[in-house]
């Protein structure tokens, strides 16, 4: 029989491609390699940060006056020794983690060729070694698979010169130690602590089994949250244990083992000593890590930030962080019981929304419940949105927050996020006014239920708190005093008419009377005059990086910006016009007390002349002497020399207050997850009453301390605008608007400022999605007529006044 000439060419071309492409891929594989081994891919540990366990080289961290704060570590406050871990864990570890972990030296070639042949799908390739290495050695999550290509390869070096270094059981024991399983629980210890109340030498065999199924995902598999899902990772472990012959028992006895449930017994530790459970560590890692990129760039050396051994010296003081943190608590338990009543006063099925359709507020848990990583994770595990969604409205035990405290409780997984979203949140920052040294943080109510920080990340509509901002634009560039009249008539820019929250127009008022009683209609006269460009820039120059909408809305607020930002940008009032960016990071020493950084010296930015920033505080104290915030003094009883300013948005979702003594500037907010989550009660809603209480508090703490730093000062403001003509006007204005001859104080809960915008709806697209159209139909040039007849209106009213007005 004859061979076919062309298939024997074909043949023989196939095979000397297959081994040319053979003999490339593995030439290419070892090229890898070995660029990796020389660093051409990315900076390796070397032999010393290796072999010196890295849970001694942790960084730490403490106060302005040396007091320890904490530490940014991979360390473990639970270590335990090798001897401590049950045989059996040892076995369910090895059997669902690396059952050749005895044989290979770091990389499992086995593993490996599954993982690449089935791209993942019949279980990962690395090894106990190699993730040991992701642990202590590998920084930064991947942004993209190429860059983790790139990690995985550095990983597969690091766990060959791990196993060179250390014995098996050493390596297997600080992987142990090392894993984070949540709940500060860092550390098998720490997890049998934790989840079980128990040390890791007394778990049982099926508790061992938990607790190397979350290893996998701790969260997925989390046996608090996740009970279910929990014992179905178990059972396949335990499974596998049977399989490579770590449990001899009968079918009887082993059945009996799978079908148990899952007993917990948890008990949440806070790590005191871990830093990274505060809500401003993003934000000092964030200036720490610029530091660390430009000594890099400098020197060619890397720090790791978790294993250098630093010391960090920031300018937090400990003592007026912990008085934030109970003033916080203090006054948002009380809201938070009025708004819970509400639910039953009004009879909201949808609550804690307001005015909300059952779909739309369906809508709003469904939105929350994509944004979550278990819905993520499921996803990955090929489960459907329909899946998904049945399984989180299934009840389960559930450790949910409360004011007074954890509880545990049947809840699903829908209704937990409702629950979450009715929890007030609330954010505070303090900064001392000449050097922009944050003393205080508060990012949140409970970092182990809500991590979100609302001071630098929470971008919320401001409000009547950006006036301020505003005035000093007008006084700057028009030379307006606080005596400056403005009408009060009622006012139409385009198709923008905004209205007083009193309803009550005409007549004039000075800018202290109009700030102090924060009406409407002067802002959006002034802003008729300045234009948005201008403000906007003045608040840039202020320290806001934010996007603001070049509308003139903003006059009254309409801008979502960070209580960082509006913080740093009232410091300049009390910084007499300079501005100082706010910050936490002052000093680094490496781990032999060598000082590689020194962040003390204060950079200044003038922004506009101490006469603005005297006239700006003399308005703002007329706020709190007989406006918005008049009860400071009349309810809480406040002395000293104080100067502030409330804010409240629309339907009463975001309240407000900054208030400033001569050398600390304290913002707050305090508001909602949701926006559609408000009081209903324009009484209880406002800033006066939501944010400003805490700042009494928070302040009456600072007083109370021996060292009098913070009161018995004063403002150098010229007095010379005392705008005694105008007091008349500012009776009639509080007669008018009070019935009952109440005080001005009063005016603050019933006059505090609401915005009201004709094209809410517009204007809250624009505001969600960050566009630049325009919303009121302002053209670069508004029409001339209109304003110039206004300008002739107000004149005329005020002809004895030889200031500018606004037209």
């Amino acid at each position: 029989m004859n061979k076919n000439p062309n298939l024997i060419y074909y043949f023989n071309i196939f095979i000397f491609y297959f081994w040319v492409i053979f003999f490339l891929g593995i030439s290419i594989f070892f090229l890898i390699f070995y660029a990796a081994s020389k660093e051409y891919l990315g900076p390796l540990p070397n032999s010393y940060e290796i072999y010196n366990n890295p849970n001694n080289l942790a960084t730490k961290v403490y106060d302005i006056n040396g007091k320890f704060l904490g530490e940014f570590s991979n360390s473990n406050s639970n270590v335990l020794n090798y001897k401590d871990l049950p045989i059996h864990f040892i076995s369910a570890l090895l059997s669902k983690e690396d059952i050749r972990f005895q044989k290979h030296s770091g990389i499992d070639r086995k593993s490996f060729l599954r993982a690449f042949l089935t791209l993942g799908k019949r279980g990962g390739g690395s090894t106990i070694s190699q993730q040991l290495a992701k642990l202590i050695f590998t920084g930064k999550p991947a942004i993209n698979r190429l860059q983790r290509v790139n990690q995985k390869i550095l990983e597969w070096i690091m766990a060959v010169e791990l196993e060179k270094m250390y014995t098996k059981k050493e390596i297997l024991t600080m992987y142990c130690n090392n894993f984070d399983f949540l709940y500060n629980s860092k550390g098998v210890e720490g997890a049998a602590i934790t989840y079980f109340n128990k040390h890791s030498s007394q778990l049982k065999l099926g508790e061992s089994a938990v607790i190397v199924g979350m290893l996998e995902n701790p969260l997925l598999y989390n046996p608090k949250n996740h009970p279910d899902r929990a014992k179905r990772q178990r059972n396949l472990i335990l499974k596998q244990m049977r399989k490579y012959h770590f449990i001899k028992v009968s079918d009887t006895k082993f059945q009996n083992e799978l079908n148990k449930p899952i007993k917990i017994n948890f008990k949440s530790t806070r790590n005191n000593s871990n830093i990274l459970s505060t809500y401003y560590s993003e934000f000092l890692k964030k200036e720490i890590n610029t530091f660390l990129d430009e000594y890099e760039k400098q020197t060619g050396v890397k720090i790791n930030l978790y294993t250098s051994g630093l010391r960090i010296y920031t300018s937090i003081d400990k003592k007026m962080q912990i008085n934030a943190e109970k003033s916080v608590k203090k006054h948002l338990k009380k809201l938070q019981d009025i708004f819970n009543k509400s639910k039953v006063k009004n009879k909201n099925k949808n609550f804690p929304f307001i005015n909300l359709s059952t779909k739309k507020s369906n809508r709003i848990i469904i939105a929350a419940i994509y944004r979550s990583p278990f819905y993520k994770e499921l996803r990955k595990k090929g489960f459907s949105n329909k899946q998904i969604i049945e399984n989180f409205r299934k009840p389960r035990k559930i450790t949910i927050f409360t004011w007074d405290g954890d509880q545990k409780v049947l809840m699903s997984i829908f209704d937990l996020i409702r629950y979450q979203k009715s929890i007030i949140q609330s954010g505070l920052i303090s900064v001392e006014s000449s050097t922009g040294y944050i003393k205080a943080w508060v990012g949140g109510i409970n970092y182990n239920h809500f991590q979100y920080d609302h001071v630098e990340k929470t971008k919320r509509q401001v409000g009547s708190i950006f006036k301020p901002i505003l005035y000093a634009t007008a006084i700057n560039k028009f030379n307006y005093d606080p005596c400056t009249k403005i009408s009060n008539d009622r006012f139409k820019l385009g198709n923008w008419a905004p209205r007083n929250y009193n309803n009550k127009y005409g007549g004039t008022l000075t800018l202290k009377d109009s700030l102090a009683l924060s009406t409407n209609i002067i802002s959006a006269r002034l802003i008729s005059k300045i234009t948005a460009k201008p403000v906007i820039n003045m608040a840039k120059k202020m320290g806001i990086k934010s996007f603001i909408p070049n509308n003139p809305s903003i006059a009254i607020g309409s801008a979502d910006l960070t209580l960082y930002e509006m913080t740093g940008a009232f410091n300049v009032f009390t910084n007499y016009g300079i501005y100082v960016k706010p910050k936490i990071l002052l000093r680094i020493e490496d781990k032999y007390g060598n000082v590689i950084k020194n962040n003390t010296s204060v950079k200044k930015t003038k922004v506009f002349n101490k006469k603005t920033s005297n006239m700006m505080l003399n308005l703002m104290r007329g706020v709190v002497k007989y406006g918005t915030a008049n009860s400071l003094i009349t309810k809480y009883k406040m002395k000293g020399d104080i100067v502030g300013k409330t804010g409240t948005t629309n339907d009463n979702s975001d309240g407000w207050f900054i208030g400033m003594t001569p050398n600390l500037t304290t913002g707050i907010w305090v508001g909602w997850e949701d926006r559609y989550t408000h009081f209903e009660d324009n009484n209880i809603g406002q800033g006066s009453q939501m944010a400003l209480p805490i700042w009494s508090y928070y302040m009456k703490s600072l007083y109370s301390n021996p060292s009098k730093k913070y009161n018995n000062l004063s403002f150098n403001i010229d007095n010379n605008w005392n705008c005694i003509d105008n007091i008349n006007n500012r009776k009639l204005f509080k007669k008018n608007d009070i019935t009952n001859k109440e005080t001005i104080n009063n005016i603050s809960k019933n006059n505090d400022e609401i915005i009201k915008i004709n094209n809410d709806k517009k204007l809250s697209e624009l505001e969600k999605n960050n566009e630049t159209n325009e919303v009121f139909n302002d053209d670069k040039e508004y029409d001339k007529e209109y304003i110039i007849s206004n300008e002739k209106e107000i004149k005329s009213k005020e002809k004895n006044n030889n200031k500018i007005e606004n037209k």
